[in-house]
C-alpha cells in the first residue's frame, strides 16, 4: 500500500514544472491521468530522442502515468473532461497558458461548487494575476529575473544553471503543497486552490543572496565553482593536472583536511591564514592567494579523493538495462521496481530512503495509450469511442 493509493490526479500539463510535480505524486501511488492533444501531445515529447527514441525530459517526468488524448476545444471532449473530473478526480493540476483552464470551466471556483473537496493546482510563470501574468515564462528568463544569474558564473560572464531549475522549483512547491492540501482535506473535508509561480518559487531559493545584500550591503559576487564567502570551497589543481573539488566549512574540517595533506602548521595557523585570505580577497577577488592553504597539487586526483573521502552513501543513480520484464534494480536501489515495455530503460533511484512501501514504476505512456480504457471506465461504448475519434474529439 503506497501513501497516495486511491488518489486520482487529472493533469493538463506540458514541459517540466507540472509533469515533474505529478510524476512524484505517481511515484507515491496516485493514479495520474495526463490529458494530451491528439496527434501532438506534450511538446516535451519532441525535445530529443536520447532515450531509445524517447525524449530525455519526457522520460524523466512522465513515468507511471496514463495518457488520454482530448481536443479540449471540442465540446464533446470538454464534456468528457468534466465528467472525468467530476467522477474520479481528487486533484486537478494544470500549467496551460494563463486563463486557459478558467475558460474551460476548470477553475477552483467553478469545480469546487460541485465538488468541495477538489484540490486545484495552477502552475504558471508569474502567477495567476498581476502585470506579468501573460508574459512568456521560459526557464532562462525566470533564472535571470529572479536574480540567480547575477550570482552564478564568473566575474566576466554570468551563467544560468544547467538544469531547468525554475521549472523544478515550481514543480517541487506544487508537489509539496498538494500533499499539504491533501492533509488539510483529510482534516476538514475541504479542498484548496494552489497558485504556484515559477518566479516566486525560484525567488524563495534566492533568499540567501537577498539577506546577504541586506540593508544596502554588496551582493555576493559571481565566483564560478568557488564560494563567495567560504574558503577553501571550490576547485583546486591536483598533481596529475586534473582538478579536485574541496569543500570545507569549519575549523574542525580544516584541521582534518590539513592532517590528510600533511600540513600541521596550516592547521595550527588556520584562523590567521583564513583571515589573511579574506582580507586579500576583498581587495582583489580574482587574485586568489592559493599559497595560503595547503595545496593538494603534489598529489594525483585519485589519491586526494581516496585520502579525504571517509564515507560513501553507496547510492548511485543506475540506468537499468533489462527490458521487457519487471525486476529489482541493483542493491543500491533495492525495493524499486520498473515495469517497462521492451527496449525502454529508465533511471531507477529515488532520492529518499526510509520509506517501507515498494516502489513500482510503470512505463512512460505512449500518446493516447489509455484513451479507450479511460473512456470505457466512464461508460462510453466502443461505437461511441469510434464516433468521438472520427469527430477528432479524441
Amino acid at each position: 500500500m503506497r501513501p497516495l493509493s486511491g488518489i486520482t490526479v487529472v493533469t493538463l500539463e506540458h514541459a517540466i514544472a507540472a509533469p515533474f510535480a505529478t510524476r512524484q505524486l505517481a511515484d507515491l501511488g496516485a493514479r495520474v491521468i495526463k490529458i494530451e492533444r491528439p496527434g501532438v501531445g506534450d511538446f516535451a515529447r519532441g525535445y530529443d530522442e536520447r532515450v531509445r527514441g524517447l525524449a530525455s525530459h519526457f522520460v524523466w517526468t512522465n513515468r507511471s502515468k496514463e495518457s488520454l488524448t482530448l481536443d479540449v476545444k471540442h465540446p464533446k471532449a470538454q464534456a468528457i473532461l468534466k465528467t472525468l473530473i467530476r467522477e474520479q478526480a481528487d486533484i486537478v493540476v494544470q500549467n496551460l497558458a494563463p486563463g486557459a483552464s478558467a475558460r474551460l470551466g476548470l477553475s477552483y471556483a467553478a469545480l469546487s461548487q460541485e465538488k468541495p473537496g477538489i484540490i486545484v493546482c495552477d502552475i504558471s510563470g508569474y502567477g495567476d494575476n498581476g502585470p506579468y501574468r501573460d508574459k512568456k515564462a521560459y526557464d532562462l528568463l525566470i533564472q535571470s529575473e529572479s536574480g540567480l544569474v547575477s550570482i552564478t558564473g564568473t566575474e566576466q560572464e554570468p551563467s544560468k544553471a544547467g538544469p531547468s531549475i525554475a521549472d523544478i522549483a515550481a514543480g517541487m512547491y506544487a508537489y509539496s503543497n498538494i500533499l499539504a492540501a491533501l492533509m488539510h482535506r483529510q482534516q476538514t473535508g475541504r479542498g484548496q486552490h494552489l497558485d504556484i509561480s515559477m518566479l516566486e518559487s525560484l525567488g524563495e531559493w534566492m533568499n540567501y543572496p537577498l539577506y546577504y545584500a541586506f540593508d544596502g550591503a554588496s551582493p555576493p559576487p559571481r565566483t564560478g565553482a568557488s564560494h563567495a564567502t567560504i574558503y577553501p570551497y571550490g576547485p583546486f589543481p591536483a598533481g596529475d593536472g586534473k582538478t579536485v573539488m574541496l569543500g570545507l566549512q569549519n575549523e574542525r574540517e580544516w584541521s582534518v583536511f590539513c592532517e590528510k595533506v600533511s600540513a600541521p602548521t596550516a592547521a595550527r595557523d588556520g584562523r590567521a591564514l583564513l583571515q589573511q585570505f579574506e582580507t586579500q580577497c576583498r581587495a582583489h577577488r580574482a587574485a586568489r592567494p592559493s599559497s595560503l592553504m595547503p595545496s593538494p597539487s603534489s598529489q594525483p586526483s585519485r589519491s586526494c579523493k581516496g585520502s579525504m573521502t571517509r564515507k560513501s552513501r553507496t547510492r548511485v543513480s543506475t540506468i537499468c538495462t533489462t527490458y521487457g520484464n519487471t525486476r529489482n534494480c541493483r542493491r543500491a536501489n533495492a525495493g524499486v521496481k520498473l515495469n517497462r515495455p521492451p527496449g525502454r530503460s529508465q533511471p531507477c533511484c529515488l532520492p529518499v530512503r526510509g520509506r517501507r512501501e515498494s516502489h513500482v514504476w510503470t512505463a512512460v505512456p505512449a500518446l493516447g495509450q489509455h484513451t479507450d480504457a479511460i473512456l470505457s471506465e466512464l461508460g462510453y461504448s466502443q461505437d461511441e469511442i469510434a464516433s468521438l475519434r472520427a469527430a477528432k474529439a479524441i
